[in-house]
């Protein structure tokens, strides 16, 4: 019964809202922040199982009170407004009791990089970074540049930044992908189209007790920053680049003019990249959940296209195309897109799990 398997999320709650009230937990602020996280992520299912088992408890008395004489028709209308109640709050429990992905509340590392296209390419990694920033804006997260790569034409050969906020992850993990944009660029003097595309790379933020690296695998090389950075630009060892050996994974990091913070911030980086490599390597090993996902883990197929002559965006996961690309890309309302690609994402995982 489905009010059954609802007790046990209900008692979990009671059981950390008392832990959370004890004296001693004050003192230990991870856990509190792990308790306190538990319990916000519960509280959804937690009130809906409190109203599904209030609106059983008032459709069973209401059903009793039909053989009464003098109440009886009363009750039939009551229940004319419960009953058709019980299936639509059960089809929100259906969704709430999902398999939640563990990096859902989780920021994020984002990287965007300019592919084939050329100069027009390195435009459009500026302009989508827009779009995601004003996207953010809306969502009041925050948004931390950690390195970038300007193109002389404008815009960015690549970006790399963090994303923090809360369920960052839930929503623009979807991201992950080709990028292609269909546009005239603004050096074509014969108005023609050009194609070009963008690869981005979104990736859960990790703690530093998640991923354990060790020194030995690590090759560290400081140099001279390049391009534009102030005074400092070529007159100091500041940039960094580190190297995975284990895995060849090379990050550079020279947007800051302290040395350890290139550092930092590029190990950092390095974390994600191990981190998402790690969750690839699981997925591809359970067949079943990688046909769950959407687009998760797979960088080398086109997600969207951006057709700026016919104002279209096309996200070719779901078959959803919008006439809508100014009003997205300048009004942060990638919610458009996104909201879609969630609700397929959660029928996908409804039918797998048979529910």
């Amino acid at each position: 019964m489905l009010s059954d398997k609802l007790t046990p999320f209900i008692n979990r709650y009671n059981e950390l809202s008392e832990l959370l009230s004890s004296p001693d937990i004050t003192s230990d602020i991870k856990r509190m922040t792990d308790l306190s996280r538990e319990q916000s992520n519960l509280l959804p299912i937690v009130e809906k199982a409190r109203e599904y088992k209030t609106l059983i408890q008032d459709i069973s008395d209401t059903r009793e009170m039909l053989s009464d004489a003098e109440m009886g028709e009363m009750a039939k209308e009551e229940l004319k407004e419960l009953e058709p109640r019980k299936p639509e709050i059960e089809e929100e429990i259906k969704m709430l009791l999902l398999p939640r992905d563990p990096n859902d509340d989780r920021n994020i590392i984002v990287e965007l990089r300019a592919g084939a296209g050329g100069d027009e390419a390195a435009i459009f990694v500026g302009d989508l970074f827009d779009a995601y920033t004003r996207y953010a804006d809306l969502r009041g997260w925050k948004i931390e540049l950690i390195s970038t790569s300007p193109s002389d034409a404008g815009g960015y050969k690549e970006v790399t930044a963090l994303i923090k906020g809360e369920q960052v992850y839930s929503r623009l993990k979807y991201e992950g992908g080709t990028h292609r944009v269909q546009r005239v660029p603004a050096t074509e003097s014969q108005g023609r189209v050009h194609t070009s595309a963008i690869t981005v790379a979104v990736m859960p933020e990790v703690d530093d007790v998640e991923i354990e690296i060790s020194e030995n695998d690590l090759k560290i090389d400081v140099m001279r920053s390049s391009g534009c950075g102030g005074q400092s630009v070529n007159t100091t060892d500041s940039a960094v680049r580190i190297t995975h050996l284990p895995t060849g994974l090379v990050v550079t990091n020279q947007d800051q003019k302290s040395q350890h913070k290139n550092r930092e911030k590029a190990m950092k980086v390095l974390k994600a990249r191990l981190y998402d490599l790690e969750m690839q390597a699981q997925q591809s090993e359970n067949a079943a959940e990688r046909a769950a996902q959407v687009g998760t883990g797979d960088r080398s197929g086109r997600i969207r296209t951006y057709n700026y002559p016919q104002n279209r965006m096309s996200d070719h996961r779901i078959n959803l195309t919008l006439y809508r690309l100014n009003e997205i890309m300048n009004g942060g309302l990638l919610d458009e897109v996104i909201e879609p690609l969630i609700a397929d994402h959660q029928a996908k995982i409804v039918e797998a799990a048979g529910l």
